[in-house]
């Protein structure tokens, strides 16, 4: 028996692909930033890369989305037909080792079994994610995947393994692996390098995941990173089974999505606050409307370092008491999404990293909201427990720390 993650066939660029132009970030990254993507265009040019096969939500509102969809799905073709991806790794996984500024983050590629996730909590799944799933943002990802020949993924997965016994061995053990990639990261992302397990040493990770899944009480993996993306492959799946036979079901590649696993405790995985920024919005009257509803509910404040409103020359801090339990993301979020009823002018965004706050609240009326983290021992009882996290309540790294895409899968028979 296999667990719903497990072994799978994995695409990587061929020999003679340049990886530092072919790996790029996560997708949803940069969003009020275009002038990284900009950066990263120019450096690509017309090189093979997951650039051309991905689609950066900075650009998600753009016209020629329609047009940009046709050309992904076109070259994703391509790459499989001229061999720039061809199958490095059959039926097992790699072992990745990602270098950054604070530390080695070591984590596990392979295929998660979509029958085991559902985004919606009372469903109580295997596999199950960490925060609200935003509906609205699923169905322009679903035309991207729907059409697509190949997936690639940002998704990172979570295990609550604090006996290190399960990526931790193999990572003691790496030298004896074969090397699949090893580059250095375009704009400042540091370094990554893939080892592959197969054969004899895959099935016996196969076996100890299968163990790892039946001892997990119900619930194995949670999802750190791309929950919206995992969301889109399970849509997308639940709408092409309806087309296929029981025997069929069983072994299509829609049916499952390449991901990559890491440990909750890996030393070097830091859960960093997810921060909003504000555009369109007096920074005078949003802290007033916040200190009133503040108010009405029977919260006080005082200075602390929870919330932080973050102006061009000024900024302000503040700790909550009396909130009976709910964390103050959960207060801030409440708190915006009525604000932006009553303030149509305003629009929001999520924002990763305080530098990136602070460099684009220089804009005109922008407030940036730079929030405190949650601790992250406090993850996998919460969910356990039936609850998901207000949206965009943490993420694991700084903006330049999250997964690149570099390895691939067919989703196409």
């Amino acid at each position: 028996m296999k667990a719903c993650f497990a072994s799978t066939d994995i695409l990587l660029p061929s020999d003679d692909i340049d990886l530092s132009k072919w790996a790029v970030i996560a997708c949803d990254q940069y969003t009020s930033q275009p002038e990284y993507w900009k950066k990263a265009e120019q450096f690509v040019g017309e090189a093979p890369s997951a650039l051309h096969i991905i689609f950066p939500e900075v650009y998600l509102e753009k016209e020629d989305a329609k047009e940009r969809i046709g050309r992904i799905q076109e070259r994703m073709t391509q790459y499989l037909k001229d061999g720039v991806l061809r199958t490095s790794i059959k039926d097992g996984f790699v072992l990745v080792e990602r270098r950054l500024g604070c530390g080695v983050r070591k984590g596990l590629v392979g295929c998660l079994d979509l029958e085991a996730y559902d985004f919606r909590p009372e469903k109580k799944a295997l596999v199950r994610a960490t925060e609200q799933t935003i509906a609205s943002r699923i169905p322009p990802r679903v035309q991207i995947r729907q059409g697509a020949v190949v997936e690639s993924p940002h998704i990172m997965l979570l295990i609550d393994d604090p006996e290190r016994s399960l990526i931790e061995p193999l990572y003691k053990r790496r030298t004896s692996l074969k090397i699949v990639y090893d580059t250095d990261l375009m704009l400042g992302g540091g370094h990554i390098t893939g080892y592959a397990i197969e054969g004899e040493e895959a099935g016996l990770l196969n076996s100890r995941l299968y163990e790892k899944q039946n001892a997990s009480g119900g619930l194995f993996l949670a999802v750190g990173d791309g929950n919206h993306s995992l969301a889109t492959a399970k849509t997308c799946w639940e709408q092409l089974k309806t087309t296929l036979s029981e025997k069929e079901r069983e072994s299509h590649p829609a049916r499952y999505a390449l991901v990559e696993v890491v440990n909750l405790h890996d030393e070097s995985l830091e859960f960093e606050p997810i921060h909003r920024v504000m555009f369109h919005t007096d920074k005078k009257t949003l802290v007033s409307e916040f200190k009133e509803a503040l108010k009405e509910q029977g919260i006080s404040y005082d200075t602390g370092d929870s919330i932080t409103f973050v102006g061009v020359t000024d900024r302000e801090s503040y700790d909550l008491s009396g909130t009976e339990g709910r964390i103050p993301v959960d207060i801030i979020q409440t708190f915006l999404d009525e604000y932006l009823v009553g303030h149509k002018e305003s629009s929001i965004d999520y924002v990763h990293g305080t530098d990136a706050v602070e460099e684009i609240v220089k804009k005109d009326n922008c407030v940036g909201i730079a929030l405190g983290a949650i601790r992250k021992e406090s993850l996998f009882p919460a969910i356990q427990s039936g609850g998901v996290l207000p949206r965009k309540t943490f993420s694991m790294g700084e903006a330049y720390e999250k997964r690149y895409y570099l390895e691939c899968r067919r989703v196409e028979e």
